[in-house]
C-alpha cells in the first residue's frame, strides 16, 4: 500500500491518542517523530518511487503493518568503516532489515560487542555503531504490527503501568475493553482498504477511540491541552525558525557594511531579537513539556549554547554599537541549532525523564545552564578571534579594527571564565549533596577544570603583557579544543565517568 495513502490530513485525531513510554505520558505524534527518526535518521521518508510520507504517515504504516517491512530500504547505517568491515554498499545510508539481520559480519560484531559488555571490556567504534544498528532493528522489529503500544491507561494510579490493547484485559473488565477493540479493529480495516474516501471514517474511528480511552480513566489520561501542546511543538519547530532568523539578521548585517547609504543596522537588530525571542519561546514549550530545565542531554545542551551565543552577542552588541558581536555570534548560532535540528540519529531530541537522582534538583537548574552558558561565550570568542585573524590576513593595515576586535573578544573571554568559574563550582556543591563529595576527579569535572585553565593561561599572561592582541586572538580559537573535549569529548570519546 503506498505511503501516500497515510497522509495526515485525514488523522489529526490520531495525533493527540495519549501512549505511555520512555517513562512518560506523550501524544502519538510525539511516539511516530521519535521512532521515525531513531530508524530512519530522518522524520521523513521517501520510497524508491518518490513517495514521500512524513513521521506519522510513517509510523502508522509499521503500526498497522501494511508494508512488506523487511524489504524496505529503511535503517539508518551512516558509520563508514562499518559498512566497509561488514560488507554493505558504502553509497548508500539506509537498508533493509532482510539486508542487516542476514550479514554475517554485522551479527558477529554484535555478538562480540555483547561479550565485552558482559566482560566489562571496552567497545571498539565498530562495536558501539554495531550496538546502534542492533537498537535501530529490534525498535523496527517491536514497532511493526505493535499490539502492545501502551494506550491504554491504568484505572487508579497515576505512575501505573498502561496496557496495549491485546493486554486491556488485564486491567478493566472483557465488556468494558470490547468496544475499544472493535474500534481499532475498525480504523485497522479501513486504513488497509486504503483510499482518500475511507480518510473521514478513519479520522472518526479514531476519535472514538481516543474518547473510549480517556473515559476508561479520566483523572489519569493527560489533559487535552496538554497532548496538544507537545504536538504544536512538534509541528512549529521553533528552534529550525530561531536559525533561519539568524542567519537572515546575519545577511542584512553584511549587507549594511557593504552598502553605507542603507542603515539596516537596526533591522539587523530586530531580526537577531525575533530569533532569541522564537528560540526563548521554544525552551519554554519544552520546560512545560518535559517538566524541568532543557539542558539535560547533549541535544538541549547544543540547542542552549546556540541560544547563548546569540543572547550574550546580542547583550554586548546593545552596548558597544560594534556589529561584529552579531557577526560573529550569528553563523555559530546557524551552526549549532543546524545541527541540533538536522541529526535525530545524533542529537537525539527526545524527551525523557531523568534518573532519580537529578530529579527536583535545584542544582541541576542552574549548575548545568551555568557551564552551557560558559561554553557559549567561549564559542562567541572562537568567532571573533577568527574574524580577528581573519583582518591580521586580508586587512594587516586596518590596525584599529584589529584593536577593537581584540578588546570585544577579552571582554568575552572575562564573561566565559566568569561563568565557567562559577559552573565549575557549583557543579562542585551538586555532587556534594547528590554522591557525597564535592570534587572527585571525575573525566568531566578534570575537563572542565582543564578548559578553565587553559583560557585562565592567556588572560593572565594578557595582564602581565606577555600576550598581545594576535596572542589573545590565537588563543581564544585554539582554547576551545579544550571546551569541545569538555563538552563533547568526555561523553562520546571517551565515554566514563558520572556524566
Amino acid at each position: 500500500m503506498p505511503l501516500s495513502q497515510f497522509q495526515p490530513d485525514g488523522l489529526e485525531s490520531m495525533r493527540t491518542l495519549a501512549v505511555q513510554l520512555d517513562g512518560r505520558k506523550k501524544p502519538l505524534d510525539t511516539v511516530a517523530k521519535e521512532t521515525v527518526a531513531k530508524i530512519h535518521g530522518s522524520t521523513r521518508y521517501q520510497q524508491a518511487d518518490g513517495v514521500k510520507a512524513d513521521y506519522l504517515g510513517t509510523y502508522l504504516a509499521l503500526w498497522f503493518n501494511t508494508r512488506n517491512w523487511n524489504e524496505e530500504p529503511f535503517v539508518l547505517v551512516s558509520y563508514r568503516p562499518l559498512k566497509e568491515a561488514t560488507g554493505l554498499d558504502l553509497e548508500r545510508k539506509q537498508f533493509t532489515f532482510q539486508e542487516l539481520i542476514t550479514n554475517g559480519p554485522l551479527t558477529e560484531m554484535v555478538r562480540q560487542a555483547h561479550q565485552n559488555q558482559l566482560s566489562d571490556r571496552d567497545l571498539s567504534r565498530d562495536q558501539r555503531e554495531a550496538l546502534t544498528i542492533e537498537d535501530r532493528l529490534n525498535l523496527l522489529y517491536q514497532s511493526v504490527g505493535d499490539n502492545t503500544l501502551p494506550i491504554v491507561p491504568h484505572p487508579e494510579d497515576s505512575k501505573g503501568k498502561w496496557a496495549g490493547l491485546n493486554e486491556a484485559q488485564q486491567l478493566y473488565a472483557p465488556e468494558t475493553v470490547a468496544p475499544l477493540m472493535a474500534q481499532f479493529a475498525m480504523m485497522q480495516q479501513a486504513l488497509l482498504r486504503g483510499g482518500d474516501t475511507h480518510l473521514p471514517m478513519i479520522g472518526a474511528f479514531a476519535t472514538e477511540l481516543k474518547q473510549g480511552l480517556k473515559e476508561l480513566s479520566p483523572a489519569i489520561y493527560p489533559a487535552d491541552v496538554t497532548l496538544q501542546r507537545e504536538v504544536n511543538f512538534n509541528h512549529f519547530h521553533p528552534f529550525a525558525k530561531a536559525w533561519q532568523l539568524y542567519a537572515l539578521a546575519f545577511g542584512v548585517m553584511l549587507v549594511s557594511l557593504w552598502v553605507k547609504p542603507w542603515d539596516l543596522y537596526w533591522g539587523a537588530i530586530g531580526l537577531f531579537t525575533t530569533g532569541i525571542a522564537v528560540q526563548s519561546y521554544g525552551f519554554w514549550l519544552r520546560m512545560q513539556i518535559a517538566g524541568r530545565p532543557p539542558v539535560t542531554n547533549m541535544y538541549e545542551s547544543v540547542v542552549w549554547v546556540g541560544f547563548g551565543i546569540a543572547a550574550i552577542a546580542l547583550t554586548f552588541e546593545l552596548i558597544s554599537r560594534s556589529r561584529y558581536y552579531l557577526l560573529a555570534a550569528a553563523p555559530l548560532a546557524v551552526v549549532c541549532l543546524v545541527l541540533a535540528d538536522s541529526l535525530p540519529a545524533v542529537l537525539d531530541p527526545s524527551i525523557s525523564p531523568l534518573v532519580p537522582v537529578l530529579r527536583d534538583n535545584f542544582w541541576l537548574s542552574i549548575h548545568v545552564p551555568t557551564i552551557a552558558l560558559s561554553y557559549a561565550s567561549f564559542a562567541l570568542a572562537l568567532g571573533l578571534g577568527h574574524v580577528t585573524l581573519g583582518n591580521y590576513l586580508f586587512a594587516p593595515r586596518a590596525k584599529k579594527r584589529i584593536k577593537t576586535l581584540s578588546q570585544l573578544t577579552y571582554r568575552v573571554l572575562q564573561v566565559g571564565i566568569l561563568l565557567l568559574t562559577a559552573g565549575i563550582i557549583l557543579g562542585g556543591i551538586w555532587a556534594h549533596f547528590s554522591w557525597g563529595r564535592f570534587w572527585g576527579w571525575d573525566p568531566k569535572e578534570t575537563w572542565a577544570l582543564i578548559a578553565l585553565l587553559c583560557y585562565l593561561a592567556p588572560l593572565h599572561g594578557r595582564l602581565v603583557g606577555w600576550i598581545g592582541d594576535f596572542g589573545i586572538s590565537v588563543a581564544s580559537v585554539v582554547a576551545f579544543n579544550a571546551v569541545l573535549m569538555a563538552w563533547y569529548g568526555v561523553n562520546f570519546v571517551l565515554g566514563t565517568g558520572l556524566h
